[in-house]
């Protein structure tokens, strides 16, 4: 599961995307969540990664 955040990061001239995605903790049955900030165009490429 993941989600990606509805808020975009202006910084000068870039256009920036918060994306959070849930990852599954290896040996256990709970969730954490990663953070990143990046291009808009890459969001859907990070969430797709495992």
């Amino acid at each position: 599961m993941a989600k990606k955040s509805v808020a975009s990061l202006q910084t000068g001239s870039k256009r920036l995307t918060k994306a959070i995605k849930m990852v599954k903790k290896d040996g256990s049955s709970s969730y954490s969540f990663v953070e990143t900030i990046i291009a808009p165009d890459m969001a859907s490429k990070w969430l797709d990664k495992q």
